[in-house]
């Protein structure tokens, strides 16, 4: 099967690194060197690409950023192409090249395959390419929460389908208990908006506006209150268009019209413009007689009456009271009435509503109770399975009588919900605390790996759980920063081959200090620094030969020419090449 191997990065001004290339090959690669020479920056380098965080206290100093860069060759088709292609990126041949940029200032750049893209891709790739394993992640082994998710992450569907049944219905049952809650510690609150929304729809319906009224108030006010200027002036108008009949010989506007179209008439048979004109000025006639006759109407409908006028002021002061207090106009406050008529619906109707939330609540809880079941026992049929495979592993990495088991409880909760009888303590990933347990000899009682284990043993412990991981739920590449940190002697050696053996299905990259390791590698860089302290294009190189057996007399003696040592080391490498 063709997996995703990372071949190659380049790491430029990062820490105490220049400009160097590492050069990794598919199957277990060591990368060694004395302290303080910058191993730790190929784990910092591999976690920048995958989307970790930035720091610009990475940068090296003088330098304007930090750059690391990355060649993933990828088989076709895999999540990770798909999830590349998606976003833009192009492949080279296979390979996906991917970089990451640090500036001194903190920001940070990604790119994929040519094109840039957010941080998280990065880190959703990781999720398919890389397994990064270092002591924080020992630390984080020893959380209750961590161990359950790793025991989850075993188990799979059997595990992965019940809780996301769970849930859905937890989430459903967090909504409905809010609202409940919500519903019943305020019902004061609720009690006196309801009794305000009332008072202000009784003043309404009092009143019994219609939209568009306060308009028509206001203009019939106006009208009312020039009533008199109004009627006096239509009637000079009526006058001046129509004659008074008071003064027979006066001259009116329709009478000049009239004269004017007869003198006219007598001669537009002659010219025809003249005769359009002369049709002009009997419609302007026809338009004088019924202004005339309007203005009559008018003169006659005005309303002069005070009582009107008093009655229509005395109902814009009612509209006004209802303007003040619900709207700009009557418009708003026939809305502000149709929204507060629907929220008192609501508010009214708690207690049928509390009866239903509480109705839906209990069928939630008594659903969550099945569903805790079934998860739980999933995870207890998982769990066996899990430390008897851990347990083999472990006696791979001398500890042939440790045996790993979980303790999978609940704590009682008179709040919880019923599981098996018993009313206990829930949360979004069931009902369940699970706690991995060590016995590192016979006799000794399980207790958790936070308590019972040492360094040494809880880097064995982590590195069975990884490996077992690796038959169930694979990645391509498995890096470990001194996952060997507190191991020497037999279990050194026993470390190295079993990350042999895992190499033997995935790249593995480990980063480390211990001879016995590095020997089973099949290819071992040395990190090394120049003299001016800087890690420098050349100071990550490969080691082959007489080079490999030289760092491994230091490693083991701390002295290269030591013949002693050199034996000790070419012992190793013999050992390791006889194992493989």
């Amino acid at each position: 099967m063709v997996v995703s191997v990372l071949e190659e990065m380049r790491i430029r001004s990062l820490g105490v690194i220049d400009d160097a290339v590492v050069e990794l090959s598919p199957g277990f690669t060591a990368v060694t060197g004395e302290t303080g020479a910058g191993k730790t920056m190929v784990v910092t380098s591999l976690g920048l690409l995958l989307g970790g965080r930035a720091d610009a206290a990475l940068v090296r100093i003088g330098a304007r950023n930090a750059v690391v860069e990355g060649r993933i060759a990828v088989p076709e088709g895999s999540p990770a192409v798909v999830r590349a292609e998606e976003a833009g990126a192009d492949l080279d041949e296979g390979t996906l090249l991917v970089s990451r940029t640090v500036s001194a200032a903190g920001r940070s750049r990604a790119h994929l395959g040519g094109r840039s893209v957010p941080v998280g891709l990065l880190a959703e790739l990781a999720d398919d390419l890389v397994a990064v394993h270092g002591q924080s992640d020992q630390q984080g082994l020893l959380k209750l929460s961590r161990q359950r998710q790793a025991l989850d992450r075993y188990a799979g569907y059997a595990v992965a389908v019940p809780l996301g049944t769970y849930a859905e219905a937890y989430k459903r049952l967090r909504a409905v208990t809010a609202e409940l809650e919500e519903i019943t510690t305020r019902a004061r609150e609720r009690a006196q908006e309801a009794d305000m929304l009332r008072f202000g729809l009784e003043e309404i319906a009092a009143v019994e506006p219609r939209a568009g009224e306060d308009t028509e108030l206001a203009e019939e006010a106006e009208r009312l209150g020039h009533a008199e200027a109004l009627a006096s002036a239509a009637a000079v108008a009526h006058a001046a268009l129509a004659g008074n009949p008071e003064d027979p010989e006066g001259v009116d506007a329709g009478t000049l019209v009239a004269g004017a179209q007869r003198a006219l008439e007598a001669v537009r048979a002659h010219d025809p413009t003249l005769a359009a004109l002369t049709d002009r000025i009997g419609e302007i006639g026809i338009l004088l007689r019924d202004v005339a006759g309007e203005l009559a109407g008018y003169a006659d409908d005005l309303d002069a009456d005070p009582l009107r006028l008093a009655a229509v002021e005395e109902r814009r002061a009612a509209l006004n009271a209802l303007t003040r207090k619900y709207g700009e106009n009557v418009a708003e406050v026939l809305a502000w009435a149709e929204r507060s008529a629907a929220r008192l619906t609501a508010l009214e109707g708690d207690d049928e509503r509390i009866g239903e939330l509480t109705a839906e609540r209990d069928a939630l809880r008594a659903e969550l109770g099945s569903l805790a079941q079934e998860l739980s026992e999933a995870r207890a049929e998982a769990a066996e399975r899990f430390a008897a495979a851990v347990t083999e592993e472990l006696a791979s990495l001398a500890m042939p009588h440790a045996r790993v088991s979980f303790d999978i409880r609940q704590t009682e909760d008179p709040d919880g919900v019923e599981v098996n009888g018993r009313t206990v303590a829930y949360g979004p990933s069931g009902v369940d605390e699970v706690e991995l347990l060590l016995a590192p000899h016979p006799g000794a009682p399980p207790r958790p790996i936070a308590k019972g284990a040492s360094g040494g043993e809880l880097s064995r412990v982590m590195l069975a759980v990884e490996v077992v991981f690796a038959g169930t739920d694979p990645v391509p590449t498995y890096l470990f920063d001194e996952v060997d940190a507190g191991v020497g002697g037999k279990a050194a050696v026993e470390i190295g081959r079993r990350l042999a053996r895992l190499a033997r299905k995935a790249q593995v990259v480990v980063v480390t200090h211990l001879p016995q390791v590095a020997a089973f590698a099949d290819r071992q860089l040395l990190v090394e620094k120049t003299s001016d302290g800087s890690v420098t294009r050349s100071g990550v190189k490969v080691l082959e030969g007489e080079d490999r057996v030289r760092e491994l007399s230091r490693m083991l003696a701390g002295q290269e020419d030591s013949e002693t040592a050199r034996a000790h080391a070419e012992e190793l490498l013999a050992a390791a090449r006889a194992d493989a």
